[in-house]
């Protein structure tokens, strides 16, 4: 919950506070001497820890500051801290406090038990030690006091005490803080020190964010230890985080993944808080849990957080749902929509729907549950029954499989795999996955074993092979475009003699590889602007040029101007599905472009006057989504919407004249889809199947194509 934490010290100060009439003006006023002589005046000789007390820190602290060292503590207050050091044999201790009234009462407190520990008055931006004085300075709190916000002043005051400690450290000499790590010091932090030289690494203070009830505000507890070393050009930074309450230390590559995990381990906790005290409140809440034995930056664990309203009995209030490896990607598993299906299904309060990452791996389900069942409890509901067992449901007994093929990088679209995963019955499919997007398929093809082949002489019989189906359609808004090629008034003949069409948009090439494999009569110009996915699709997806169909790498808005100005009408079927990189709109297909006028007046004068254009829109903005069917509707008079189950995405058929195809009459204006032209689009839906059937070796017996356009509206 970035933005919240920024003041969370001074709230958690001020709760505090607030009962012993000892709350500042303002929060700017923890920088004032004369607030904190007030303030310890009032107090008086009882201790106030901010932060934890010596039982939780101490076996962070003794890792860094050795009891034979000089240590200085800045900004001590009354704590007690240094005086459960002194006890345990760290006698070169001396501490520093802004407040002379709190330095005259620790001194009094200690004159007599300890009287080697030294209190002076002095303020840290400005101290009388000599230069190298100290082989560890202590800050508990003391950064957080002095930095409330991150105003130009404020941060020159903070250089002003960074540059003083590093002054008086000796080279190999630790500055350790403790704090709250609200995000505009965890800035300051990085910015400061990695570019000085100073190996970081950083702690989480064991269980201080678990659930107490003493607790007002259950942040986790951060310790920052900045190791002074000379700064070298060229020196490599190095960057290190402890955060899984073990010893094993995560090396990070940047200060900006040093960053990033801090604020996991901060969101988790209030995300955690918010859990156990309440109900979601039909909020989506996804959490991201990192392998403490990995320097990846990718999680191991994304968690998604399902509560449902039904109530149940004492036994079905929560359980946690292992999706196996690569099934990720599904509508069941990636969709708010599809979890709360699950979840309704699954028959608890609250799931917890766990998805695996291809960067880590996972050997059993056994060592996943055993790995996730600490985290997962304090996620549990409201008065949840912590002795219960807590269910780990999954789809079969294992975790699933997934390799890896190929990794590249396109152009224009990141990183990408390309992986093959099991599915249900063992079926192996091959996903094309941009890591932009990581929990979305781009294109899916279904492997089937290949046609065995009689074995020659003197040939060595080898294994299986396994190859794509070219008869699979995995998207359902290809099926609609199949489907919607029943829509042009004289399909049959088209199918009989030869059918023009240009498809903008190749992905894996399943589409105008289904086409081709179906239709011998189509003649395909297939328009892809990323080079690097036409060599996936031949490579990996089974996509083959040839006579019929031919590959253009080039903008399709360029594409379609050029068609346009030959002047002659030469297409049946223009078929739009490209995605927008654009994610600032809300319209992730097409680009914005494609559904300007410009370009659909090209489209337009591309397509025979009975022609059809198919458009795959995708748009959650419906004041946008409304815009576009308006604009659309300037150029082609008549638009058919069908709309895809279960998605955002709906597929318009436009046609470039008012009458219908399979309108008998004269009057070709229609204000409803009527039944009898439902009808007629229905038989022509059956040509367009009963011809692909015909073409199939092995037709998918989920593709029904006369019952892809049920529901079809006019937009």
């Amino acid at each position: 919950m970035p933005g919240c934490l920024g003041l969370f010290s001074f709230i958690l100060l001020s709760r505090i506070l607030q009962a012993m009439d000892l709350l500042p003006r303002s929060h700017t006023e923890f920088s004032s001497a004369d607030y904190w002589d007030t303030f310890f005046s009032k107090r008086g000789d009882k201790a106030f820890e901010w932060y934890g007390e010596y039982p939780e820190l101490c076996g962070i602290l003794h890792k860094y500051i050795k009891p034979q060292e000089q240590a200085l503590v800045v900004g001590c207050g009354n704590s007690r801290l240094s005086e459960d050091l002194y006890d345990v044999g760290y006698r070169g201790l001396t501490n520093v406090d802004i407040s002379d009234v709190v330095v005259r009462q620790m001194t009094e407190r200690n004159a007599g038990k300890r009287a080697d520990m030294k209190f002076l008055q002095m303020d840290v931006m400005k101290m009388d030690f000599p230069d190298s004085s100290f082989s560890a300075v202590l800050d508990k709190g003391t950064l957080d006091a002095l930095m409330p916000d991150n105003q130009s002043e404020t941060q020159e005051r903070v250089t002003r005490m960074f540059d003083e400690v590093g002054r008086v450290l000796k080279v190999g000499g630790r500055y350790v803080i403790i704090t709250l790590s609200q995000e505009h010091i965890l800035k300051k932090l990085m910015q400061y020190f990695p570019q000085e030289g100073w190996i970081t690494r950083v702690h989480k203070v064991s269980d201080s964010d678990r659930e107490t009830s003493q607790k007002e505000m259950p942040l986790p507890v951060f310790i920052f230890v900045f190791t002074k070393f000379k700064k070298m050009p060229q020196m490599n930074k190095i960057l290190e985080v402890c955060l899984c309450g073990t010893d094993t230390t995560q090396r990070l590559s940047c200060e900006e993944d040093v960053m990033r995990a801090v604020k996991e381990r901060q969101h988790y906790a209030m995300l955690r808080q918010q859990l156990q005290n309440r109900g979601l409140e039909g909020e989506t809440v996804c959490l991201e849990l990192f392998s403490s034995s990995s320097s990846s930056s990718v999680p191991k664990y994304i968690l998604h957080i399902v509560e449902t309203d039904t109530v149940r009995a004492a036994d079905r209030q929560f359980a946690v749902f292992i999706v196996p490896q690569g099934r990720e990607v599904e509508w069941l598993f990636a969709t708010d929509k599809g979890r709360g299906h699950l979840a309704g299904t699954a028959g608890f309060r609250r799931l917890v729907v766990v998805s695996l990452q291809r960067e880590h791996p996972y050997e059993t389900m056994a060592e996943i549950q055993k790995e996730l069942s600490g985290k997962i409890m304090e996620l549990s509901p409201p008065g949840f029954n912590r002795k219960i067992q807590v269910p780990f449901l999954s789809v079969g007994a294992d975790i699933g499989t997934r390799t890896v093929c190929y990794e590249g990088t396109s152009q224009f679209s990141g990183p990408y795999v390309v992986e093959d995963v099991e599915g249900e019955d063992g079926i192996i499919f091959r996903n094309l996955i941009f890591l932009s997007n990581r929990n979305a398929v781009q294109s899916q093809a279904r492997m089937v074993q290949e046609n065995k082949i009689p074995k020659k002489k003197g040939r060595r019989r080898t294994g299986k092979k396994i190859v794509v189906d070219c008869g699979y359609l995995a998207c359902q808004h290809h099926r609609v475009m199949v489907a919607g090629l029943g829509c042009l008034p004289n399909i049959k003949q088209l199918l009989d003699t030869r059918l023009d069409v240009v498809l903008v948009g190749l992905g894996g090439g399943g589409l105008p590889l289904f086409l081709h494999k179906h239709f011998s009569k189509i003649q395909m110009d297939v328009v892809e602007l990323d080079q690097s996915i036409l060599q996936v699709a031949e490579g990996w997806f089974g996509f083959q040029q040839d006579e019929r169909m031919r590959v253009h790498v080039t903008n399709g808005l360029v594409y379609l101007e050029e068609q346009a100005k030959q002047a002659s009408r030469s297409c049946h079927v223009v078929i739009l599905d490209v995605d927008s990189k654009d994610v600032t709109v809300g319209m992730s297909f097409p680009p914005q472009p494609f559904v300007e006028k410009e370009c659909l007046k090209n489209i337009q004068d591309t397509l025979y006057e009975d022609g059809l254009f198919i458009l795959n829109l995708s748009c959650r903005d419906m004041t946008l989504r409304a815009s576009v069917v308006e604009t659309v509707r300037s150029v082609f008079p008549r638009i058919l919407s069908k709309k895809i189950e279960d998605e955002v995405n709906e597929i318009l058929f436009c046609f470039p004249r008012e009458k219908d195809v399979h309108e008998s009459g004269d009057d070709g204006h229609m204000t409803e889809f009527s039944l009898e032209e439902f009808e007629n689009l229905k038989g022509s839906v059956g040509v367009v199947e009963k011809v692909a059937k015909g073409c199939s070796q092995r037709w998918d017996p989920t593709l029904e194509l006369t019952e892809q356009l049920d529901g079809l509206k006019l937009a």
